[in-house]
């Protein structure tokens, strides 16, 4: 994901906030933070964040309304009401039935806004125990950072429109009807304890049932979900259930939690377990029988050694080596000369392990001795990997006999691990792109709840005032066909920048000379088709990447000096460098790279072009 530009002032406005109200918002997600607080803003006509923070100093009200605007409380009672549905089918029965008798059921109710989600998940377990039972066995605790939207959810009184969502049969049991709205009952308000909770600086609330927690986490930033989740975990007990938002998903966290209903966002917790390293079991074929033959007995033994699968070695008494079988003579490229050998005058004794004090070991302690993972080149430069067993034999009396040395190539097994350690980090990435994607879009329709709600407020004030309208509507007029004619001229420069830039990258394919072009982090910004015919890397391939992680045939990283000394010295006359390099075909060619400094009139340097020209023998 592309990082976020970091703006001194709204930094600045940020720590203030921090230092003045204890407000930390350092963890939430930028792009958010900053639309809020601009929104905030433009309501008070004030242009700048560092404008802003001198505005607050001057109004202290005002930080109350900023706060209103960065926490959006949009929620309402049995939001997306199929999930709600199947937490009461499946999972509320599941905790009523898992609660020992003398066992309260612990519920958190995080970022509750003002209280219609919490309120939500007592009616449920109000209905599947008993009004009475739920009272005595149930307890909820629901926070937020609001203040405001706490006191609200306090007093449990919602407007008829608040309503809407929730059962009639509900409405009837759970609520009665005060003033120009309704209360919740109190035996139900009772169950409810409403607090202020930073979820990343306060401890969690432990020993949980169920946690609720849906669409906040979208506001925070990757490194601050981390360390949520981590926490929900330790909440949670061993069988506790997380009910998150719908744009929510833990599909980097299935160490910590199971998808339960992947279309509801319900989870699971995961017991923790220890990782135990399986033992490598070896069957043993070479046993001395009693035959009539003893020549058949012998062949019999040659034709088991030869057939184990894997290279073995047999080492007698005396450390010399008796026997080897195929394999292993041609994988070490032993020769029949080397039966009756000291084994500490081959190269085996050593490489590709130390085997003589493997060896020396199982004597000593009479077992076998296992190595993994060796890694080792043979003479043909071919990297593998081995498993090694060394096993002692002894006789009946349990006198030493010798030693075999048995040999596993397990390559195959690090190719295909490797292979599914790159899907699997390529299945992540896309699962965090798509997880960002959601998140992004989620924030967006809260926004966009938010923003709705404020306009029926102004639409209800605006109704009462016609004439006022009616100017509002005309400078709304006036405002359209500027932005009218403010979007003829975008369309026009759109068109006119769109012929530019393919007439650029007309002029770069044409040319005969490999163009890049970077930044002053090293960032490809452009790549044209004779850069990618020389090293077979394709413009979509590098755009965005640091020229100093290509693995092309050119030298990258002898370029790195000689461009930052060019930066340095502010060189806008051009460069050049010889280097030898190797094409995309494998041939070895000779490379000019000339070194240019594209210079903007007010920030100096901001670019460099690199031409990179094959000089023709």
């Amino acid at each position: 994901m592309r990082d976020e530009v970091v703006d001194p002032q709204f930094e600045s406005l940020l720590a203030y906030l921090k230092d003045n109200r204890s407000f930390d918002f350092i963890d939430y997600k930028r792009s958010s933070l900053v639309r809020r607080v601009q929104k905030r803003m433009s309501q008070v006509r004030v242009d700048s964040f560092g404008d802003y923070q001198d505005y607050l100093e001057v109004h202290p009200d005002e930080f109350q309304a900023l706060f209103d605007t960065i926490l959006i409380n949009v929620t309402s009672f049995f939001r997306d009401k199929p999930t709600w549905d199947c937490l009461a089918a499946e999972i509320v029965p599941h905790i009523v039935q898992a609660r020992s008798s003398r066992d309260l059921i612990r519920i958190w109710s995080a970022g509750c806004a003002s209280g219609e989600e919490a309120y939500s998940l007592v009616m449920l377990f109000a209905e599947e125990m008993g009004m009475d039972k739920c009272g005595r066995w149930v307890k909820v605790y629901a926070t937020d950072l609001d203040e405001n939207a706490l006191s609200l959810a306090r007093h449990g009184h919602y407007s008829a429109e608040s309503l809407k969502s929730v059962p009639a049969e509900f409405r009837d049991k759970y609520f009665e009807a005060a003033g120009d709205g309704f209360s919740l009952t109190a035996d139900l308000r009772r169950i409810v304890v409403f607090g202020r909770h930073d979820l990343l600086n306060d401890a969690p609330i432990s020993h949980l049932d169920l946690l609720c927690c849906r669409n906040t986490l979208i506001y925070f930033s990757r490194e601050a979900q981390d360390r949520i989740v981590t926490r929900f975990h330790f909440a949670l007990k061993e069988t506790g259930y997380l009910f998150l938002g719908r744009a929510e998903m833990l599909l980097t966290y299935t160490d910590l939690f199971v998808d339960k209903h992947p279309r509801h966002h319900i989870f699971a917790k995961v017991r923790p377990i220890q990782a135990r390293h399986r033992l490598m079991a070896l069957s043993r074929v070479w046993e001395p029988t009693l035959e009539d033959s003893l020549a058949r007995d012998l062949s019999l033994k040659e034709a088991a050694f030869q057939a184990l699968p894997g290279a073995a070695v047999v080492l007698d008494s005396d450390g010399s080596l008796a026997a080897a079988n195929d394999e292993a003579m041609s994988t070490f490229h032993l020769e029949n000369r080397d039966v009756g050998r000291p084994f500490h005058d081959l190269e085996l004794s050593y490489r590709p392990a130390e085997l003589r004090s493997l060896i020396q070991q199982a004597r000593t302690e009479s077992r076998s001795l296992g190595v993994q993972d060796v890694h080792w080149r043979n003479l043909d430069r071919e990297p593998i990997y081995l498993d090694l067993m060394v096993t002692p034999l002894l006789d009946e009396s349990r006198q030493w006999l010798g030693v075999e040395i048995s040999f596993w190539n397990v390559s195959e097994r690090y190719q295909l691990r490797d292979a599914l350690e790159r899907s699997r980090h390529e299945v992540e990435t896309a699962y965090e792109e798509l997880q960002s994607t959601n998140e992004e879009l989620e924030t967006s329709n809260e926004e966009l709840q938010s923003t709705v709600e404020e306009l029926q407020t102004t639409n209800e004030e605006l109704q009462s005032t016609n004439e006022e309208m009616e100017t509002m509507n005309e400078e709304l007029a006036s405002t359209n066909q500027e932005l009218q004619a403010m979007n003829d001229e975008l369309h026009q420069r759109t068109g006119e920048l769109d012929r530019t830039n393919a007439y650029l990258e007309s002029i770069l394919g044409s040319v005969d000379v490999g163009v890049a072009v970077i930044d002053k982090e090293f960032q490809i910004l452009l790549w044209n088709e004779r850069a990618a015919d020389l090293w077979g890397l394709r413009s979509d391939e590098v755009v965005g990447r640091s020229l100093f992680t290509l693995d092309i045939g050119l030298p990258v990283h002898d370029l790195k000096t000689p461009i930052q000394e060019t930066w340095l010295r502010g060189n806008l006359t051009g460069d050049k460098m010889m280097l030898d390099a190797t094409n995309r075909r494998g041939k070895a060619i000779e490379i000019q790279v000339t070194r240019f400094l594209h210079e903007a009139v007010e920030t100096g340097p901001q670019y460099m072009v690199l031409l990179m020209e094959e000089e023709k023998a």
